[in-house]
């Protein structure tokens, strides 16, 4: 089984690009140094019906099982990526599920 681990990020109306780019270079550092991350992708939003709701940025990251996520979550470098992230985060949606064959 493939866990997926969905993160949609919205930052503050006052984050700078700069602050921006220093996390998403932040959390994509996150694979190398989490042994459970299997794989780990993002991009921004670029859907033009407008549904959003301001979310801007996405991060898709593989486990192998919920082990893994688990191992990842209380993980020292996402404890930092997060203490990086708050102070621009205006608002985030999690979502974990079980990667199913269409």
């Amino acid at each position: 089984m493939t866990l997926r681990h969905l993160v949609l990020l919205r930052f503050k109306p006052s984050a700078t690009a700069t602050e921006i780019a220093a996390i998403e270079r932040a959390f994509c550092a996150l694979r190398p140094q989490i042994d459970s991350v299997r794989d780990l992708e993002w991009g921004t939003n670029v859907s033009p019906e407008g549904l959003s709701k301001g979310f801007t940025h996405s991060f898709l990251l593989s486990f192998d099982d919920e082990a893994g996520r688990d191992a990842y979550l209380p993980h020292p470098a996402h404890d930092a990526f997060v203490a990086q992230l708050k102070p621009v985060l205006d608002d985030v949606l999690v979502i974990d599920y079980a990667q199913m064959p269409g």
